[in-house]
Parts: structure tokens; sequence; C-alpha cells
């Protein structure tokens, strides 16, 4: 009997005397479908083991540890089961396109799929459905997964997104380094939105977007700043002081000399904390005032923005 087991009352045959049947090369490294393992010559009982993840019926996900799938293996996986009409929107479409999202959008598995109208929109475990009118254009692939296009994409998060999100994505989206796409194609693309749902967000957003911002935060700030009624505050300032350093200020009133930094836990590290000392000395040695910001600080924006007006009325006062 030293060749068999007892499992659920059943009498089982152990394989290989308790070794586990190696994976073929081919599904070692990617999704399979059920289907596709018993092809190859895997018995359901061996995509029964652990090393393999079971994030959805009908597919099996290689993973020799205990670690969460990403969203990237969750949707691979998803995309097996998927007719080829199916693609992925919204913050899945997003995030794909590595967009900055809000902390529980990153760290949802729920994948947004969408379905070209008239049909209906998908169902399934995990996923949330949608039934879009979307263009030829409009589905794109990005690493061999269907997704939303840049544009369409942005538009879609407009019933999604509160404001400041939504404008940071937009400024992603348009970076100066390397963009997916560019302000006018978005605004273009806005003038033939078949919806009216999220227009008016979208509207607003538009007008805030800048290629020069570089996270999710300094954006957030600008849009507080903005909306508060502060005007002419570029993103990312190039200023070369009297003394020669040049530096980048996230934010700038360059009327008032006044400079915002947005101080993530980033900055906490001794070494950054040394830098950023000796680039405010030099910068106040120049004239300017660098008003550091936090995520404590974004919470109040109504206190946050009339600090900045008094810090900036103060400063031209002199």
């Amino acid at each position: 009997m030293d060749n068999f087991c007892v499992r659920d009352g059943k009498l089982g045959i152990l394989c290989c005397m308790g070794k586990r049947v190696h994976l073929p090369d081919h599904l070692s490294s990617a999704p399979f479908l059920l289907s596709e393992g018993m092809a190859s010559g895997l018995t359901v009982g061996r995509m029964r083991g652990g090393d393999l993840s079971r994030p959805y019926s009908g597919v099996r996900v290689p993973q020799p540890g205990p670690t969460p799938l990403t969203l990237r293996q969750l949707a691979f996986t998803q995309q097996l089961r998927m007719p080829e009409t199916w693609f992925f929107s919204h913050v899945t479409a997003a995030a794909l396109w590595g967009a900055p999202l809000p902390a529980h959008h990153e760290r949802s598995s729920m994948l947004h799929v969408a379905s070209r109208a008239p049909v209906r929109a998908p169902r399934s475990t995990g996923v949330r459905g949608h039934k879009l009118h979307v263009d030829d254009g409009d589905v794109h692939s990005v690493d061999g997964l269907r997704v939303t296009g840049p544009e369409r994409t942005w538009l879609d998060l407009g019933t999604v997104l509160a404001l400041p999100d939504l404008v940071a994505v937009g400024d992603f989206l348009i970076r100066r380094r390397q963009p997916l796409t560019s302000r006018t194609t978005l605004e273009t693309a806005l003038g033939r939105y078949r919806t009216r749902r999220g227009v008016s967000n979208l509207r607003v957003a538009i007008e805030l977007l800048d290629p020069n911002s570089e996270s999710r935060k300094e954006t957030q700030l600008r849009v507080i700043a903005v909306t508060g009624g502060i005007d002419g505050i570029p993103a990312n300032l190039a200023i070369t002081t009297r003394s020669g350093s040049r530096y980048r200020a996230d934010l700038a009133i360059p009327g008032s000399r006044v400079i915002l930094e947005y101080q993530s836990d980033y900055h906490a590290e001794l070494d950054q904390v040394r830098r950023d000392m000796t680039r405010r000395s030099r910068l106040e040695a120049d004239g300017w005032f660098v008003m550091y910001i936090n995520a404590d600080d974004l919470r109040d924006p109504v206190e946050l923005v009339q600090r900045i007006r008094t810090v900036a009325a103060s400063r031209q006062r002199r």
C-alpha cells in the first residue's frame, strides 16, 4: 500500500512516490486553461496542486509561493476565459496603462471588463461588467491584454474618480516624457463622447491638466490650490539660484516667490532629509520661501488654501 493514499474516503494513487509531477515548460510560466493542461497530459489531481493558483474557474496560474497574484496576472488569467469581443476598461484599463490611482483601486482585485454595446455587460466572479459604445480605435493591446485606449479609458473614469484623481490620470497620460496621448487628442475624444455621464467632471478636469506634473499627490495639491482660487501655479518650475544650483519646484507661485513642496514618506529617509535641507536653504537664500506640505494637509483643502494664501500675501507685502 506504499503507493496508495486515502483522500476524501477514496483510494488514490500517489504519483511518483509522492513527488509532484513537473509542469511542461509551456505551462510553467503563464496562466493556462484546464483543457490545455489535460491536453498536455496533466491529471485533474495534478492541477489541484499547491503550486497552482485557481483565481477563476477553469484556469490555473503557476505560483510557487503564497504571494497574491498581481493585477496583470489576474487580467491575463481572466482574458483566457473572455470572448474576443470583451476587453478591460475603467480603473483596470488605467492600471494596466500604468496610471496612478487611489490606493483602494490599486489594492482591489476586481477586474472591470466591458463588452461592445448592444451585447450585455459581462457577468462573472471577480468581474464588474460594463456595456460600452466604442469606436474601432477605442480598444488597444497592452502586453497582449485587450484594453480601452488612453483616451477612452480617461473618459470612462469621469464617472468613477473624484476630480483630483481624474486630473492625476490625465496628467500621467499626457506627461512630458513618453506621453500616451495629448491634451488635444483628449479634447477631441471628449467632444465626440456619446454619453452625458461624467461629462461635467471631465470638462472641469481637462482644463486643469498639466504635462509637467510628476506625481499623483503633486497633482492633487495643484487641483486643491487652483480650485481654491490660487492661479498661476506652474508644475515643476525650473529654478536656477544665483549660486548656480538648479532645482525643479513641485509647484510655485512666482509672483510671491513661494514654492509648494509635497513631502511623501520617501522624503523621511535620512539621506533625503539632508538633501531637502540643503535644497531648502539654498532656495531661501535666493529669496524663495519653501512651504512643505504632506498627506495630512491634503485632508483639509479649505484650511490648506487659506494657509497658502496667507503665506503668499505676506510675501507680496514685503
